[in-house]
């Protein structure tokens, strides 16, 4: 077991290799190794890498694929994804694709808005407060003009500063709560800086109100923050089609709207069946914001606080049939950002953008939550008619293939073997041990 160490952070690169190597691994060279095979070639790139993040030793893959075929607003798209699990970019190009010969993906910006909040303790009386927020609210705006002049020439800044009572929460408890609009930036700079001078004009500006007695001058500020809970910043898309269209060899068309109807039903009705199917739609939203360099961590956490806003966790999708039209629809709130950050860092991510034919923030959310809707149908319609574990294995086949060591020869005469049979870790462990003794 490895032992304490002193000043990691100060140690070069290899010499930090060499202290994971020695102290945590039981083969250092293998280990040195294995962190150096994964360095890119150029030593600028690497480099680059090396600085986005602290105690660097090595780079950490995932594939970048392109999911092709989506028509968003009459405009075609092939969408970048970053991620590992099998059979996402295949089950949401092929839904691109059945959607593609059905009017594509209709989307639309509900909101930009996003939430910062400084978050303080008052003891005192509470027209007072009230009084004096009214009275320095426009100085908590002016004291940030140097931090917002570059953004509101852009038509971005703040939208407003409400004071909020939450005493009845917990005592004594107040907030600023604060919106803004940041454009194709996610923001969270800007708004930090903006939180954090309202806090110290705030407390200043406390300390010289008359009004106040002693005691309630002494507003004490816990802390500043933004929030990614943002259900003002939200995008919809939708499909639709004649119930006519959804048939298929699996099953009627008439049968699948209503089992597909259900399902959705079931997801908003039932959490343990909710955080699944919305983990399927994150599949896809979250392939996408790592591919385009933004924070799917922020992402995660707004989208699924959004998915149990009415009290209960439910479905982020919502499915209906009326006069023989069949609607699938979502609605998602995405803070992204297409400039800054990594956007213009990450050699990949620059691409992905660039793929993408370099969409704004605004395009970027309704581009996400296709991909995040898309890849929703495809894992509902296949639940609904042949079971997840059909598709989903034969996309899985080479992974565990390879974990069994099979060699290119074997793996392509079992990918022809197991076409048309159940793959499970038992069949394709026998089916390989058989072609070996042959």
């Amino acid at each position: 077991m490895n032992t304490p160490v002193e000043g990691f952070s100060k140690l070069s690169k290899t010499q930090k290799i060499d202290w994971i190597a020695t102290n945590c691994t039981k083969d250092p060279k293998q280990t040195k190794m294995l962190l150096q095979q994964y360095w890119n070639s150029d030593p600028r790139v690497q480099q680059l890498h090396d600085e986005f993040i602290e105690n660097t030793i090595s780079n950490y893959y995932l594939p970048f694929a392109v999911a092709p075929n989506f028509l968003i607003n009459d405009r075609l798209y092939a969408i970048p994804m970053a991620i590992e699990e099998s059979s996402v970019v295949a089950a949401a190009s092929k839904a691109a694709k059945f959607w593609l010969e059905r009017g594509g993906f209709k989307t639309e910006v509900l909101g930009t808005e996003k939430v910062g909040q400084v978050h303080f303790m008052y003891r005192g009386e509470q027209n007072k407060l009230t009084d004096f927020f009214n009275s320095v609210r426009p100085k908590l705006i002016t004291s940030v003009a140097s931090i917002t002049q570059s953004m509101e020439k852009r038509g971005g800044g703040i939208n407003d500063i409400v004071l909020r009572n939450l005493t009845d929460k917990i005592e004594g408890y107040h907030q600023l709560h604060c919106t803004f609009e940041t454009l194709d930036a996610m923001g969270a700079n800007f708004i930090n800086s903006c939180l954090e001078q309202f806090a110290k004009t705030l407390k200043e500006e406390a300390q010289n109100h008359k009004a106040f007695t002693k005691e309630e001058k002494n507003i004490e500020v816990v802390m500043s923050i933004l929030s990614n809970y943002v259900p003002n910043c939200l995008v919809r898309a939708e499909v639709s089609c004649p119930v006519s269209e959804l048939g298929s060899d699996d099953m009627p068309a008439d049968e699948f709207a209503q089992k597909f109807v259900q399902a959705v039903n079931i997801a908003k009705a039932e959490p343990y069946r909710a955080v699944t199917h919305n983990k399927g739609i994150m599949n896809g939203i979250d392939a996408v914001v790592l591919a385009t360099g933004n924070d799917f961590r922020a992402v995660e956490a707004g989208v699924h606080a959004f998915a149990a806003k009415e009290g209960q966790y439910s479905s982020l999708t919502h499915a209906t049939v009326e006069d023989g039209i069949f609607r699938f629809w979502i609605e998602v709130p995405l803070a992204l950002g297409t400039v800054g950050g990594l956007t213009s860092l990450h050699p990949l991510v620059k691409l992905a953008l660039e793929i993408l034919q370099n969409p704004s923030a605004k395009e970027l959310m309704q581009i996400m939550a296709v991909a995040g809707l898309a890849q929703n149908f495809a894992a509902v319609r296949s639940l609904v008619t042949t079971g997840i574990q059909k598709g989903h294995m034969k996309m899985h086949l080479l992974n565990m293939l390879n974990q069994l060591g099979a060699t290119e020869s074997e793996k392509q005469e079992l990918v022809t073997y197991f076409k048309d049979k159940t793959i499970t870790n038992a069949s394709v462990k026998e089916a390989l041990e058989q072609l070996k003794s042959m």
